[in-house]
Protein backbone atom coordinates (compact mmCIF):
# COMPACT_ATOMS: atom_id res chain seq x y z
CA UNK A 1 0.00 0.00 0.00
CA UNK A 2 1.16 3.33 -1.20
CA UNK A 3 1.26 6.47 1.24
CA UNK A 4 -0.15 9.93 0.68
CA UNK A 5 1.63 12.34 -1.34
CA UNK A 6 3.12 14.41 0.30
CA UNK A 7 3.22 18.16 -0.57
CA UNK A 8 6.06 20.76 0.11
CA UNK A 9 5.62 24.28 0.36
CA UNK A 10 7.45 26.57 -2.47
CA UNK A 11 10.03 27.52 0.84
CA UNK A 12 11.29 23.83 1.33
CA UNK A 13 11.61 23.55 -2.41
CA UNK A 14 13.53 26.04 -2.44
CA UNK A 15 15.55 25.64 0.38
CA UNK A 16 16.26 22.34 -0.72
CA UNK A 17 17.14 22.83 -3.78
CA UNK A 18 19.88 25.74 -3.19
CA UNK A 19 21.34 23.05 -0.94
CA UNK A 20 21.46 20.83 -4.29
CA UNK A 21 22.96 23.86 -6.27
CA UNK A 22 25.51 24.86 -3.60
CA UNK A 23 27.06 21.17 -3.89
CA UNK A 24 28.35 21.09 -0.73
CA UNK A 25 26.29 17.27 -0.12
CA UNK A 26 25.34 14.32 -2.15
CA UNK A 27 21.86 14.39 -3.29
CA UNK A 28 21.45 11.45 -1.99
CA UNK A 29 22.34 13.15 1.85
CA UNK A 30 19.84 15.94 0.35
CA UNK A 31 17.03 13.00 0.50
CA UNK A 32 17.89 11.74 3.40
CA UNK A 33 17.74 14.92 5.49
CA UNK A 34 14.26 16.53 3.87
CA UNK A 35 12.64 12.39 3.66
CA UNK A 36 12.57 13.45 -0.66
CA UNK A 37 13.13 11.11 -3.27
CA UNK A 38 16.57 12.06 -4.93
CA UNK A 39 14.51 11.68 -7.98
CA UNK A 40 12.34 14.71 -6.85
CA UNK A 41 15.37 16.57 -5.95
CA UNK A 42 17.02 16.24 -9.57
CA UNK A 43 13.66 17.35 -10.74
CA UNK A 44 13.32 20.44 -9.11
CA UNK A 45 16.90 21.55 -9.88
CA UNK A 46 16.37 21.18 -13.45
CA UNK A 47 12.93 23.03 -13.22
CA UNK A 48 14.49 25.66 -10.90
CA UNK A 49 17.91 26.17 -13.47
CA UNK A 50 15.60 26.22 -16.59
CA UNK A 51 13.19 29.05 -14.79
CA UNK A 52 16.28 31.22 -13.90
CA UNK A 53 17.66 30.84 -18.08
CA UNK A 54 13.97 31.90 -19.15
CA UNK A 55 14.03 34.41 -16.44
CA UNK A 56 17.72 36.25 -17.48
CA UNK A 57 16.92 35.78 -21.19
CA UNK A 58 13.21 37.89 -20.58
CA UNK A 59 14.68 40.34 -18.50
CA UNK A 60 17.25 41.47 -21.12
CA UNK A 61 14.53 41.57 -23.94
CA UNK A 62 12.50 43.19 -22.03
CA UNK A 63 14.50 45.80 -21.10
CA UNK A 64 15.36 47.51 -24.30
CA UNK A 65 11.85 46.52 -25.60
CA UNK A 66 10.20 48.41 -22.53
CA UNK A 67 13.08 51.30 -22.46
CA UNK A 68 11.89 52.29 -26.47
CA UNK A 69 7.74 51.77 -25.82
CA UNK A 70 7.96 53.93 -23.12
CA UNK A 71 9.60 56.60 -24.79
CA UNK A 72 7.47 56.66 -27.81
CA UNK A 73 4.24 56.21 -25.30
CA UNK A 74 5.74 59.43 -23.70
CA UNK A 75 6.03 61.04 -26.94
CA UNK A 76 2.33 60.43 -27.92
CA UNK A 77 1.50 61.81 -24.67
CA UNK A 78 3.31 64.86 -24.44
CA UNK A 79 1.73 65.37 -28.42
CA UNK A 80 -1.63 64.92 -27.68
CA UNK A 81 -1.01 67.27 -24.26
CA UNK A 82 0.33 69.97 -26.42
CA UNK A 83 -2.17 69.66 -29.21
CA UNK A 84 -4.65 69.82 -26.63
CA UNK A 85 -3.07 73.10 -24.84
CA UNK A 86 -2.82 74.60 -28.40
CA UNK A 87 -6.26 74.40 -28.80
CA UNK A 88 -7.33 75.98 -25.49
CA UNK A 89 -4.97 78.68 -26.28
CA UNK A 90 -6.45 79.40 -29.55
CA UNK A 91 -9.99 80.34 -27.29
Amino acid sequence: MTGMRKRHSREVKLKIVMEALAGSKSIAQIASEHGVHPTQIKEWKSQALEAMGERFSLRRGKKKGTSEEQLYEEIGRLKVENDFLSVRLKR
